[in-house]
């Protein structure tokens, strides 16, 4: 590559700089660099500041010329050389200059977006693949393999890699690959709740689904009568998973949850400050969670334990709160 570089300058320099260009990036990829690291090599490579601005992520990276790291809260300017990270979609790498783009430069962008979207397809998760019929059938257990490869293809999935399946609440079942925080994973599929099944061969992929459905029993919708996480993750639930094998949706709920039930129907914080209490380390991170004094959550816990009837300060009665609180969320599913 370098011998190229060299002979394609001699003919036309912007053709051995766009060799060169080409070769460093492949260099950064085949490292597995990181995204400052790219930005920083945009910047450095243009010899103007260089920023990534990813909203649908939330990643904002920008890099001076010298290779300084130097964010800035203002707007890029629209008349500034940029580059999506994906076909059609909106700007979210910029080279500050305020010229007409070079040709070096529409590579330096072409390349460097490239790179930025693999990295953060790995790391932050790419968008959930989104084409009905071609969903169904890579998670359908009962089509042909000859089919769900096909099918898999024409998601843009590698048959001969990972993904894992969603499944939203009143939604339909989504693909993805990678990991993403909760926050991005609601925002995507447009739902509060959400099961994550786990990351497995694309082939695979029955399984996940089957794990998603599950996790989305033990979601909830975040509020103060029905506390609790709205994504929840397989991989993340360990044996818990064997309860929603035991407690069926719409079943009659056992004593404890019926408790639960006519406690939380008396006593409006009752639910939020129970599930504080069974999510948090101490209960004095429980009342930071809640925002409430340690007196203050004494004395709910006092109330609680009377209207319960059992104790909450101790391990064996955190336990069946804990159990309480999962049966309660697999039982109204």
């Amino acid at each position: 590559m370098k011998e190229l570089a060299g002979r394609l300058t001699a003919l036309d320099p912007d053709a051995g700089a766009a060799v060169r260009v080409i070769a460093y990036f492949d260099r950064l990829s085949e490292s597995r660099a990181g995204l400052e690291a790219l930005v920083r090599g945009a910047a450095v490579l243009a010899g103007v500041p260089a920023r990534l601005d990813d909203a649908e992520r939330r990643v904002r990276v920008r890099v001076e010329a010298d290779g300084t790291r130097r964010d800035s809260g203002a707007p890029p300017d629209p008349g500034w050389p940029s580059a999506a990270l994906a076909p059609g979609g909106a700007a979210a790498l910029w080279l500050e200059r305020a010229a007409a783009p070079s040709v070096v430069d529409a590579v330096i962008l072409e390349r460097a977006a490239g790179a930025v979207r693999l990295v953060l397809d790995r790391t932050r998760g790419r968008a959930p693949v989104d084409d009905p019929a071609l969903v169904e059938t890579v998670l359908d257990a009962g089509a042909p393999e000859a089919a769900r490869v096909h099918a898999a293809r024409g998601l843009g999935l590698d048959p001969g890699g990972t993904a894992r399946a969603l499944a939203p609440l009143d939604g339909r079942p989504l693909v993805m690959t990678g990991r993403a925080d909760a926050e991005t994973l609601t925002g995507r599929t447009g739902t509060g709740r959400v099961g994550v099944g786990s990351e497995v061969p694309v082939l695979d992929l029955p399984r996940s689904w089957a794990q998603a459905r599950t996790a989305l029993r033990f979601t909830a919708e975040g509020t103060a009568q029905d506390p609790g996480p709205r994504v929840v993750h397989a991989d993340e639930l360990g044996g818990v998973a064997l309860l929603a094998d035991l407690v069926a949706p719409g079943a009659e709920a056992p004593p404890d949850v019926r408790a639960l039930e006519a406690a939380g129907a008396s006593t409006p914080w009752l639910l939020a400050t129970l599930d504080a209490v069974a999510a948090t380390a101490s209960l004095r991170a429980a009342a930071a969670e809640i925002n409430v004094h340690h007196s203050t959550l004494q004395d709910r816990l006092s109330h609680a334990e009377h209207l319960l009837g059992w104790p909450l300060r101790t391990p064996q009665g955190r336990l069946r709160l804990q159990l309480a609180l999962t049966m309660r969320h697999l039982t109204r599913s």
